[in-house]
């Protein structure tokens, strides 16, 4: 039997005021913008998780449980879901009460945590494990780190903190020859198996769905099941991984997004081999075919795949060498509120805003930047920063 793994990030930053100015510093220390953030949430959880939630519950309950997905879910996005819709969490309560969801364990900042500070990073996963058994009743077995970067360091340190399965780009520079369509044991683990993402079939849907100049447009399920049942002898899981967002506001309705994923559980299963697993089951069922050595970081970000989307330029450089700096200094406060605060700084996505590079599919990952350029993006973020900063200068003092 060849396994299907459907894995969803579900994920949105807290943003910052775009407008937070150098006069601000030191007289405002109110860095969020509450605005957008709560119209982006509300636009994206009536477009896509509300709906494309309800469509897998009905899946769910239509092949009586023989469709099965996962998601990992930011702390963050949480927050904001309680804050701002917590209908969205009740819709992902109902999924995790049929037993065919997985909830995957992640930073709860979505933060680049674990190349600057790993006693941060194991606070942030220790963290979003506990919100998970909070909300859902679900403790996490399966890891995916940030934007899937990965590494043979990052698989024995989540080893260590008893995850059984660990998420992964396939990236050709990784695999060469192989294929991403087995399960694999990461280099220094014995216990640990890892999942990676098919590449081209999810970027099929993720980027590729709604795109006439593409070759393949457009693209029924009974293409794309296809495409997926071509495997057969060939591998023994099929990981298509991609953010959530795809159905419904990455590709709006009108491309035929719900109607796709509404049909393709059928066209999977119409060949008697195929089966949906989530990612703890596949791992489970399957034997690693052999070791994978990834010595260099890897993410799933652009033809790279690397991270350079997030550090490399010196804005980005010097903006999370900064905020990482503080750690010990705001730890020490004990302020909850503070401690809260820096660590929404630490969110991946206000690196992302800073990148100079040309991306291939930059559309899509740049569908909710607030920013009209990276230096501003940088400037606000700095502006923040140094704010903070100064509040802890000014508790130390008065210490």
């Amino acid at each position: 039997m060849i396994s299907v793994c459907f894995y969803f990030q579900v994920h949105q930053p807290m943003r910052l005021n775009k407008e937070y100015s150098f006069f601000d510093i030191g007289r405002n220390h109110h860095y969020r913008d509450e605005a957008a953030n709560r119209e982006i949430l509300l636009k994206v959880a009536h477009k896509c998780y509300l709906p494309a939630n309800r469509m897998m519950l009905d899946l769910i309950n239509e092949f009586q449980g023989k469709f099965r997905i996962s998601y990992a879910i930011t702390g963050v996005a949480m927050e904001q879901f309680q804050e701002f819709c917590p209908e969205v969490l009740d819709s992902f309560r109902e999924l995790a009460d049929t037993g065919c969801v997985e909830f995957i364990g992640e930073t709860h900042y979505h933060s680049l945590a674990f190349l600057f500070s790993k006693k941060e990073f194991k606070r942030q996963v220790k963290m979003h494990g506990r919100i998970l058994e909070e909300f859902f009743g679900s403790k996490p077995t399966t890891f995916r780190n940030t934007e899937l970067i990965y590494n043979n360091d990052l698989a024995l340190e989540v080893e260590k903190m008893g995850y059984k399965a660990i998420l992964a780009e396939g990236a050709d520079q990784v695999l060469g020859w192989r294929s991403p369509n087995y399960v694999y044991q990461p280099a220094g683990c014995s216990k640990l198996k890892a999942l990676l993402k098919n590449y081209r079939l999810s970027d099929d849907v993720a980027f590729r769905f709604s795109d006439r100049n593409w070759d393949e447009w457009p693209v029924s399920t009974d293409k794309f099941a296809n495409w997926v049942h071509a495997i057969a002898g060939n591998g023994e899981v099929v990981n298509l991984f991609m953010d959530y967002e795809t159905i419904g506001e990455h590709q709006w309705e009108d491309t035929g997004i719900f109607h796709f994923f509404r049909s393709l559980p059928r066209s999977i299963l119409s060949h008697n081999d195929f089966i949906f697993q989530t990612p703890a089951e596949a791992a489970t069922r399957l034997d690693p075919l052999a070791q994978l050595d990834v010595p260099y970081f890897t993410s799933w970000a652009d033809l790279e795949r690397d991270v350079t989307a997030w550090l490399g330029n010196h804005m980005q450089d010097q903006a999370i060498e900064l905020a990482y700096a503080l750690e010990d200094k705001v730890l020490a406060t004990e302020d909850d509120d503070m401690i809260a605060t820096w660590r929404e700084m630490l969110t991946s996505d206000h690196f992302y805003y800073m990148c100079t590079k040309w991306f291939s599919d930059g559309d899509v990952h740049k569908y909710f930047n607030p920013y009209d350029t990276p230096h501003q993006a940088f400037i606000v973020y700095m502006n923040a920063l140094n704010d903070l900063a100064l509040r802890l200068r000014e508790s130390q003092t008065a210490s």
